[in-house]
Order: C-alpha cells, then sequence, then structure tokens
C-alpha cells in the first residue's frame, strides 16, 4: 500500500481528553477517532489492526471446532424477560421501543438469543455437542466511558456459546476453549495470564480470565511465582493464619483519638501496629444492619462478601442508618456494645487478634486491648472477605504470592444451565427423558485486544506492534522519492518485490521531510523499516532497522527481500 493511496492521520500531540496511553496513541496515530462519549470510528489503520486480531481469533476458533453464525445486534425484550435479566442487568443495557411500543435493546451480550435458538435448532442428544461463536457488534451503556476504546459503550467481540448433554462434556470444551484462547493470545504476540475468576453477572460455576499483563491495567492478578497458581484479586483466596489466638494480656482501655478516623492514623498515634487494628465496616442488607470486621491494614473484597449467605445483595450503611444503630458517627464506631440484633461477620485474620484496637462507637475515642468472648461476643461467622496482599501464602501451598496488573481481554464460563432451565430451552437424552442442556461461554474483547496491545507495547516514539497484528509489516522509507528517478524506481521496484513475496508493505511515497516520515512510521508501530536514499545507493546499500532497535543496518539491495523474509520469519 502507498500512503497516497491510502489515509494515514497523525497528530503531533494527542487530545487533552485522552488519559492512558493506548488512548493517547491510537487518537495520534490515527487508528480511532471519537464520535461521541465511548463510542469511535475505526479508521483504516486501525481497522487493519482489528482485521488481523479477527482473523486469528477465527481461525482458532475453527480450529478448535466452532462454527460461525451472527446474531442481530438489536434483540426483543421478551428473551430477556425469560432470564429474568431484563430488570437485573441494570442501567448499561440499553433500551428502547419500536414504533409499535414493543420493548427491544441493543445487545450486549447474547446468552439469550442463542438460547433460544438452540431451543428451537437442537432436540436430541444425538446433535450434541454444538459450539456456536460470532464475532459482532456490543453495546454496553458505560456511566462514565474512559480510557477510549478500554472502557468504550460500542466494541468488537468474539462471544461463543456450547451446548452439551452433560456436565463432563461441558469440562471437556472448557479445556478445550482454554487451550484455545491460550493460542489465541499466544499467536498475537502478548504477554499474558489465564486467572481463576469470579463469574459476575453472567453465572455459572466455574470461570477464567485472560489478561494481558500491564502496568495500567483495571485489574490486580494475584499470582505464586513459583507455580502455576493465578487468580483475579476478587477471587483468590486468602487463607486462615495457621497460629492460634494469643491469650488476653491487656485489659480493655478507652482512649481518646480526636480526629483520627483511619485506622492508619490511629495506629500511629498510638504507636501501635496497623496490623492490631480492626476496622468496622457497617453495611445493610435487605434492611438487615451487619458490621464487617478487617484488620486495620486489609481491604474489603466485595465479591467475596457477597457470596456469603444473607449477603447478595448488599450495600454501605448510610450515616444516618450507623448513627441510628450505634449512636454514633462514623470514624470511630466498632463490635464492642453491639447489640444482639447486629450480625458480626469477622475476616479469618481477625479471628487470631487479642487486644486488639477498635472503635470505641463514641466520637473521638476508640478502645486497646479488646478481646473476643471477654470484652465482645464472638462474630456470628468467620470468613474470607478480604483481599490477597503480596507475601499472603498462595491457597495451592506453593509459595507466597506476588500481585502484578492486567487487562482483561478473555473470559470462558461454565454457565451450566442457568439459561437454558430459565428459558426451557430442553433435548430428549438416550432415555428419552427431557433434559436441560448444559451450556458454556466464551468471550473475547477483539477491539479491547488493540488497546491491551498497545498499553503493554509502546515507548517514547510511540507503538510497538506485535507483528502479528502490526497494519503493516514493513515501513518502505525513501528520501526524496519525488527529487530522484534512482530513489523512485528502486522504491518502486523493491515494494513490487516484496508485495509479491507475501510481505505487507506501506510505501510512504509523500513529499515529506524525512524526519516527519520517520516519526510517523515509529508513532503507528510499523515493526521493520528500510531506508533508501542516494547515498546508500551508490554503494548499492539500503538502511534496515526494526521498531526496537536501537541502530540501523545496512543491507545489500539485492538481499533485501530474502533479509525481510528471515526477519518475519525470526518474529
Amino acid at each position: 500500500m502507498r500512503v497516497s493511496q491510502f489515509f494515514l492521520s497523525t497528530l503531533r500531540e494527542a487530545p487533552a481528553d485522552a488519559e492512558i496511553v493506548s488512548h493517547k496513541l491510537m487518537l495520534r496515530a490515527g487508528i480511532i477517532r471519537r464520535l461521541a462519549g465511548g463510542i469511535y470510528t475505526w479508521m483504516p489503520l486501525g481497522l487493519r489492526v482489528v482485521r488481523k486480531v479477527e482473523a486469528i481469533v477465527r481461525e482458532e476458533m475453527n480450529r478448535a471446532g466452532a462454527v460461525e453464525l451472527a446474531m442481530p445486534v438489536v434483540q426483543p425484550a421478551e428473551l430477556w424477560q425469560e432470564s429474568g435479566r431484563w430488570e437485573k442487568y441494570g442501567a448499561e443495557l440499553l433500551r428502547f421501543k419500536d414504533r409499535h411500543q414493543r420493548d427491544f435493546l441493543i445487545q450486549p451480550t447474547s446468552e439469550e438469543v442463542i438460547t433460544d435458538l438452540a431451543r428451537s435448532e437442537l432436540r436430541s442428544y444425538r446433535q450434541l455437542p454444538q459450539h456456536f461463536y460470532q464475532i459482532q457488534t456490543k453495546f454496553r451503556d458505560e456511566r462514565r466511558p474512559r480510557f477510549g476504546i478500554m472502557r468504550g459503550r460500542e466494541f468488537t467481540m468474539k462471544d461463543g456459546y456450547s451446548f452439551h448433554a452433560d456436565y463432563a462434556d461441558l469440562q471437556r470444551e472448557y479445556a478445550n476453549m482454554y487451550d484455545t484462547y491460550t493460542r489465541i493470545f499466544t499467536r498475537l504476540g502478548l504477554k499474558f495470564r489465564a486467572v481463576a475468576a469470579d463469574t459476575g453477572s453472567i453465572g455459572g460455576t466455574g470461570s477464567h480470565e485472560f489478561h494481558v499483563l500491564a502496568d495500567s491495567g483495571e485489574d490486580a492478578i494475584a499470582y505464586c511465582p513459583d507455580s502455576d497458581y493465578a487468580a483475579n484479586i476478587e477471587l483468590a483466596e486468602a487463607l486462615a493464619p495457621q497460629t492460634p489466638r494469643s491469650a488476653p494480656v491487656a485489659g480493655l482501655r478507652k482512649v481518646p483519638t480526636p480526629g483520627q478516623t483511619r485506622c492508619e492514623d490511629v495506629a500511629a498515634l498510638l504507636g501501635a501496629p496497623l496490623k492490631q487494628t480492626v476496622k468496622a465496616i457497617a453495611v445493610v442488607h435487605a434492611d438487615e444492619f451487619i458490621l464487617l470486621l478487617l484488620r486495620g491494614d486489609h481491604s474489603l473484597n466485595e465479591i467475596k462478601t457477597q457470596k456469603l449467605p444473607g449477603m447478595d445483595p448488599f450495600r454501605f450503611a448510610t450515616d444516618a442508618e450507623v448513627e441510628h444503630h450505634l449512636h454514633c458517627k462514623p470514624g470511630y464506631i466498632g463490635p464492642v456494645g453491639a447489640h444482639a440484633g447486629i450480625r458480626i461477620i469477622a475476616d479469618r485474620a481477625v479471628a487470631v487478634l487479642a487486644d486488639f484496637i477498635c472503635g470505641a462507637n463514641e466520637e473521638g475515642y476508640h478502645l486497646t486491648g479488646a478481646n473476643f468472648g471477654r470484652d465482645l461476643r464472638e462474630p456470628d461467622l468467620f470468613a474470607d472477605i478480604r483481599n490477597v496482599e503480596p507475601g499472603d501464602p498462595s491457597p495451592d501451598g506453593a509459595g507466597p504470592l506476588a500481585i502484578c496488573r492486567g487487562i482483561e481481554v478473555g473470559h470462558i464460563f461454565q454457565l451450566r444451565s442457568k439459561y437454558s432451565e430459565a428459558m426451557k430451552a430442553l433435548f430428549l437424552d438416550e432415555s428419552g427423558k427431557s433434559r436441560a442442556f448444559e451450556m458454556g461461554c466464551y468471550g473475547i474483547g477483539v477491539t479491547r485486544i488493540v488497546g491491551a496491545a498497545i498499553e503493554q507495547n509502546n515507548d517514547a516514539r510511540g507503538i510497538v506492534f506485535p507483528q502479528p497484528i502490526a497494519p503493516f509489516q514493513l515501513a518502505l522509507v525513501p528520501i526524496g522519492y519525488r527529487k530522484s528517478a534512482q530513489v523512485r524506481e528502486t522504491c518502486d521496484r523493491l515494494y513490487a518485490e516484496l508485495a509479491a513475496a507475501g510481505v505487507e508493505v506501506l510505501l510512504d511515497d509523500r513529499d515529506e521531510r524525512p524526519g516527519v516520515m520517520f516519526a510517523d512510521m515509529e508513532l503507528i508501530g510499523i515493526p521493520h523499516r528500510v531506508v533508501v536514499g542516494e547515498r546508500g545507493l551508490k554503494e548499492g546499500k539500503l538502511e534496515y532497522q526494526g521498531r526496537r532497535e536501537q541502530s540501523a543496518t545496512a543491507i545489500a539491495v539485492g538481499e533485501l527481500r530474502a533479509f525481510v523474509q528471515a526477519r518475519l520469519c525470526a518474529d
């Protein structure tokens, strides 16, 4: 492709509202252009990258035995009412009425539509298993779209759904998809990690997320450097301490802590270790007031907490509710003196504490030397309700945990029969009995992968695309294309030779200064660059430089094709 026949639209500076690196570079490189909040046009350069991602995803899904179809972007409300998600999904679901005042929605996902298709087409165990997938536009009406396409409202997703006669076969296909996703992200040239994850609003019994590793990632991942254990921070188990609770030594004492409402400040004021403090978090479930107890240096894991009996859903108590039940302003509340009607749930780490510090339920005061059984009742439940921390023991017993950041780009679920039972999607088994399908669900954020790849691969000069998804493999940059017949003829010949050999070349035939052309080719992330100039041609040489390399290499004109093909194969 010649730049004169393409549309290259680069910017020297990113717009002021661009936040993270990928957003800034995608705008500067002319990959996307903003239409509205969270909605972007994919420019020709960016679309080439998206199509390459799609091609790899499609090849591996077909190889794995899945069959592609295309489901409508617009879906009738009736299906979502059947599954129960019309009311439950929330404000992200874009609902509208057609001219006949019938309710519809723009698909954020397609579990209902595919289940409806299965119940009308798959009636016998002899037709199972089946795995359908699509690469299709999705829309989720994010409250605060940000980070460009990373947290946009409209995006492209590969969503796949499998149907099985029994759970064992679902597990087989789940393992198949785990391996398939591993091949996909490996072929995309990304550094990634698969982690055990919560199923979220999709539902089901088990899931894994696939994360591109990047310091800017929104998700925290707990992993063990000494084993294969990895889990999203939302799911990673914080093991119970192995040491028993010590016997009380100190007496209960009320101490003044004016203006100190944070455990960190209280510990500093009293000269005590932060891990010896206990913070109380007031929450409400179905009008029941509940106290959650955490060690002062730990943070609440809302996902784990919500999964506890009688906690789904819960919300944080208002200041007025706290004052009503504990007769104290927030910041000084604690479990000592809490009446029997208040349920208390304590984290496992709190279970082994003795002589701890907590709020006194009196403004400006905390208690020291507090002990369960002596000064306050034992909690109603000890449970894992905190986020793991670096250095915590790995649940697999292999060593300590470490924490890294990741960008979720894929998620696989064992849905089981959540949707098939709700929507009465049944088949006849071998004995002629009607049974609900066992289902799996498998998603990949196609357009999100582009942003994630840039977050992971960039430098001060711009994007450094992995070769498999770069918009072009090689940039051919002539010095004086419009002024030198020798440069022009050599470039045209090399361009034709490389194109004939299957190399994707972008020939920069603009009448621009060399510095402008070099900057643009580096900004847009093309992995390989060859410079053609009169000075080099006098010696029969060209100048090659890889995008990650600091210096150029001289290559004989006649050896360029073989050299480039070797580099492409090596990468």
